[in-house]
């Protein structure tokens, strides 16, 4: 069962990357980045591949030298998601990712150099209707900043983004989003609060270097969620030591659960105990890598005994109370068929796809009609 979400979002500025709206009033858009050589072209059209069916909405790109933007060019033409060409002081990189295609510069125009390099990039980001990210990181803070706080502070990655947001305004460049990234949680989360109260622009949220897999997704969902929950944040990135892929699947696993994008299933599921009268960790392994194709939002509930399991399953889309001998599968709040252990795995799975594709329709039916 589909609840909305009780948060508030902060109200921001709108802009697009490629096809994809970030802030306003559009949805929380998921973002990874390749860890591939860009350089290698063919291995990174496959990295962005795998990132785009995970889920993600736009893609990030080091650019690191011109090669890479030559490559870069070739990457362009594979792919069909929004990038983002990741650059660091040299403007002319900028310049030339501009013209092959690129969707969002994220480049801190105080790092470029001189006022004519700078607007330089303005001019043609304003020309081709390509916005900038600003990019603050507690980890590469400029040295009188440095020197000012003596440590990276939330104050310190305010005042950083405030500057780059000066120079923009100057050029009279309004299409912008920012990030304030540190590792440290408690940081980043003052740091983005106070500046969302002083710009309209969109955020980019992120804990930067959050750590692996366990640990990362642990530090981000704490540090995100809180943001989120406050309504600030208009696109996020996970930032793992893994797989660019897992990034997306956390990031959306996190807005699901705060009910701010619904995609594929939401598992329901208990951690087991004495009572389960079925493998609940292996059921749910399984079922979990079985039914990642599934884009239609919806809930099942994976549920080992009678205790808990009537409830939570009479509530689900799709919802399996263990039992004994038989475990009782109820569909839409009623009860639907029984199923034995020995099958169970498979039988639920065909339940869910035959309810994920008869929302499907109904959900084609009412776009039709409308």
């Amino acid at each position: 069962m589909q609840f909305e979400s009780p948060i508030k979002r902060r109200k921001t500025r709108q802009l697009m990357v490629g096809d994809v709206p970030v802030g306003g009033d559009a949805p929380i858009s998921v973002q990874s980045m390749t860890n591939t050589e860009t350089t290698d072209v063919a291995a990174t059209v496959d990295q962005i591949q795998r990132i785009q069916n995970a889920g993600a909405d736009i893609v990030r790109v080091s650019v690191p030298s011109m090669d890479a933007a030559e490559a870069f060019g070739e990457i362009r033409k594979q792919v069909n998601i929004p990038l983002v060409a990741d650059i660091h002081f040299d403007y002319r990189i900028a310049l030339r990712v501009a013209d092959l295609g690129v969707d969002c510069l994220r480049i801190n125009p105080g790092n470029i150099g001189r006022e004519k390099r700078i607007r330089a990039v303005v001019d043609k980001a304003r020309d081709l209707n390509i916005p900038i990210r600003i990019g603050v990181n507690a980890g590469s803070l400029e040295k009188d900043l440095q020197k000012k706080y003596g440590e990276p502070t939330p104050d310190a990655l305010v005042e950083s983004a405030l500057r780059h947001v000066d120079i923009l305004d100057q050029l009279d460049f309004q299409d912008f989003k920012i990030s304030v990234k540190a590792s440290d949680v408690f940081m980043a989360v003052a740091a983005y609060r106070k500046l969302s109260e002083q710009i309209e622009q969109p955020l980019h949220l992120g804990i930067t270097e959050a750590g692996g897999f366990r640990a990362g997704t642990v530090k981000s969902a704490v540090g995100l969620g809180a943001l989120l929950m406050d309504g600030i944040g208009d696109t996020l990135r996970i930032s793992l030591a893994a797989d660019p892929v897992e990034e997306v699947k956390v990031g959306w696993d996190l807005l699901k659960s705060l009910k701010l994008r619904s995609k594929g299933i939401n598992f329901i599921a208990c951690p087991s105990c004495s009572r389960q009268n079925f493998d609940v960790i292996k059921t749910m392994n399984e079922l979990e890598m079985r039914v990642e194709d599934i884009t239609t939002p919806m809930d099942v509930a994976v549920i080992g005994c009678v205790v808990n399991g009537p409830g939570e399953s009479k509530e689900a889309d799709v919802g399996l109370a263990g039992g004994t001998p038989n475990n009782l599968v109820y569909v839409d709040g009623e009860a639907h068929s029984k199923l034995k252990k020995e099958t169970l795995v498979d039988d639920l799975e065909k339940i869910i796809r035959d309810k994920a594709a008869a929302k499907a329709a109904a959900e084609e039916d009412l776009i039709a009609k409308a």
